[in-house]
């Protein structure tokens, strides 16, 4: 529970918000979290991050999406096909938490080709300290695949989470000074 302390420390979250981030690693899995401040309104970030039929608007190694179960609604099921290069072709993922309210979405990978089994990740938005801005913290819990370490494993999956959201940061900005630029 090292990383979960860290966590703690790097970015003091609300306890609403922080306990999403609690994690039951079990033997063999790796746990971490990345942390993104956006220069842009909770709504305005929450509007792209809620789109479970729409991770590419923000995540650059999915390719495509299609919801093959589901409404949008919790238990939901998507195929995601992530471009070439990476150790996988396509994910089977189920959304486990849609909060409106609080702004938190969680999914888990339920199957496809890929090496990150039982992968759940949860990531919540919070208004920044200023009071103009996001914070947004992506954790997630997956198992070490053989032949891996831990700590390659986490780096791996940081890596990832954070170009996602820092594309995430890049759009949400944008659409925030466009709407400024809009309502002047």
């Amino acid at each position: 529970m090292q990383c979960q302390k860290e966590l703690k420390k790097r970015c003091p979250l609300p306890e609403a918000v922080a306990r999403h981030h609690i994690h039951d690693v079990g033997p063999n899995q790796c746990y971490s979290a990345v942390i993104q401040e956006i220069a842009a309104p909770v709504t305005t970030v929450w509007s792209v991050v809620r789109r479970f039929d729409n991770p590419q608007a923000y995540k650059h190694f999915v390719k495509s999406c299609n919801v093959i179960d589901g409404d949008g609604d919790v238990g939901t099921l998507r195929e995601v096909q992530v471009i070439s290069g990476l150790p996988a072709n396509s994910s089977t993922e189920r959304l486990e938490i849609l909060d409106d309210q609080r702004h938190v979405i969680s999914f888990s990978m339920v199957g496809g080709d890929h090496r990150l089994s039982n992968y759940r990740s949860v990531t919540t938005l919070h208004a920044s300290s200023s009071g103009n801005g996001t914070v947004v913290v992506e954790s997630y819990v997956v198992d070490v695949p053989v032949g891996n370490t831990t700590e390659d494993t986490c780096v791996f999956v940081d890596t990832i989470v954070g170009c996602n959201l820092q594309s995430l940061a890049q759009i949400a900005e944008d659409q925030a000074r466009r709407s400024n630029k809009s309502s002047i």
